[in-house]
């Protein structure tokens, strides 16, 4: 059997390595047109902290190991044309043009950070930075600025705005939202976090669109509605879209140009499966489908898809949009339903906000989490943290919880050791009513 896989990011390589896990004698081509193998989209921002000594170690595998698995890699390798009915692949390498035939397709290629709202978006001042040529550009181009503005207030905006004022770089965020990171937080649980970003110097225009971008002389110009804001450079932290156009009309798409699949990743064509930003997922307890690109679903989708290619056994579960990060002096995190998202539920919802000690000494940090979950049924349909201390971790079990149903009784006879330094006497992601040991949610 002979699979081609259309991109080697996380969701291709993911796939690669499952498909020879689970078929030793199979060919696999991975075709790839970067340059370089495995980077982290982030490298620019753990170069910023300091995480990294240069983008080069930005790398989550390498060609050799993918060569160990006899897994036939191909680097600067640009799809032009698939043609599904031959089973044919064209691309263009540095040798010129090539052709390949496969018995499997996987298409893995990922999203590219566009705007279809800003026109302008494109000038060379700016910044995107998701592929390894476009971060050491915007490395360089960065180190010359001292004025940045960040359009977008998600993870990667306030992410950015956080790293280029710590470095010393006057900032300004720019987010459409009456609050930041909308898409994953109430706006209550993120308001600590967004006095903190005001606190820093950071300038945070809310409620406010960017319509164009133009570049003049040495600075760029972000129009809003009545105002518009002068810097040396802009970072684009706007939504990511797939690029598909070498599919022509081949395949059904979703109107957002995603790839439409089944519950295993089949796609409208027999033999074609589709991963990772190239798709929507299932979504919330109603099981609609949402683009959600994230490296999390990218890995599983790819593993899923392997799983599937020649009998469908192993359906995809979807997605809890599960994120954590860190930013202005706080850990934030949040899996599944927000309380804003729940008014489109079809059954009833109740919330409820703790703040809770970490551990039980004097010292203790706390954490504030909250729980969002079916009324009458209490399963828990989402959740949130905010800490000044790492929970990032904790998350993981709260996620998994809404994974397999459990009802917030379920998350309280969950075994978990006790340790004074380490716990409190109710773990964390559990909801507290004791009087003395459960906090007012948003003391200080």
């Amino acid at each position: 059997m002979r699979v081609a896989i259309i991109g080697a990011s996380f969701a291709g390589v993911a796939a690669a390595l499952e498909v020879r896990k689970k078929f030793k004698q199979a060919e696999i081509f991975l075709l790839e047109k970067q340059s370089k193998l495995g980077y982290i989209p982030n490298g620019l921002h753990l170069y910023l902290d300091k995480k990294i000594a240069s983008l080069e170690e930005a790398y989550f595998i390498t060609a050799e190991q993918l060569q160990k698995q006899r897994i036939q890699l191909h680097l600067s390798s640009e799809v032009e044309k698939v043609d599904i009915d031959q089973k044919q692949i064209s691309y263009r390498d540095p040798e010129g043009e090539e052709t390949i035939g496969y018995d499997k397709l996987i298409i893995a290629t990922g999203s590219s950070q566009l705007s279809q709202k800003i026109s302008g978006c494109d000038t060379t001042r700016v910044l995107k930075y998701k592929r390894f040529h476009e971060a050491e550009d915007a490395l360089e181009k960065l180190q010359g600025s001292q004025q940045v503005t960040v359009i977008g207030g998600g993870q990667i905006g306030v992410e950015a705005a956080d790293l280029l004022q710590k470095n010393g770089k006057q900032v300004t965020l720019i987010e459409n939202m009456d609050y930041v990171l909308f898409k994953y937080f109430d706006k209550e649980m993120i308001e600590p976090l967004q006095a903190a970003v005001k606190k820093s110097g950071v300038t945070l225009h809310l409620n406010q669109t960017v319509s164009s971008v133009e570049e003049t002389n040495e600075h760029v110009v972000a129009h809003l509605l009545n105002e518009s804001i002068v810097s040396d450079t802009a970072i684009l932290a706007v939504n990511v879209r797939p690029d598909l156009r070498f599919l022509g009309d081949q395949i059904k798409l979703h109107t957002d140009h995603t790839i439409k699949v089944d519950q295993y990743l089949r796609t409208s064509k027999k033999d074609v499966f589709a991963v990772g930003d190239c798709i929507q997922l299932q979504f919330g307890a109603d099981k609609d489908t949402f683009y959600i690109p994230l490296i999390n679903n990218a890995i599983r989708t790819g593993m899923v898809a392997a799983a599937n290619l020649v009998e469908p056994v192993l359906p995809f579960k979807g997605s809890l949009r599960t994120i954590g990060t860190s930013a202005f002096g706080y850990y934030i995190a949040s899996t599944g339903m927000t309380e804003e998202e729940s008014l489109f539920y079809t059954h009833p919802v109740s919330a409820v906000c703790q703040k809770v000690k970490l551990n039980s000494l004097p010292t203790a940090e706390t954490a504030t989490v909250k729980f969002i979950y079916d009324k009458e049924s209490r399963v828990l349909l989402g959740a949130q943290l905010l800490s000044k201390a790492n929970i990032l971790d904790k998350i993981n079990t709260l996620a998994l919880a809404i994974q397999t149903n459990q009802t917030l009784e379920d998350l309280m006879q969950k075994d978990f050791f006790f340790h004074p330094v380490y716990t409190n006497l109710i773990e964390t992601t559990n909801l507290v009513t004791w009087p003395g040991v459960r906090c007012d949610a948003y003391e200080d």
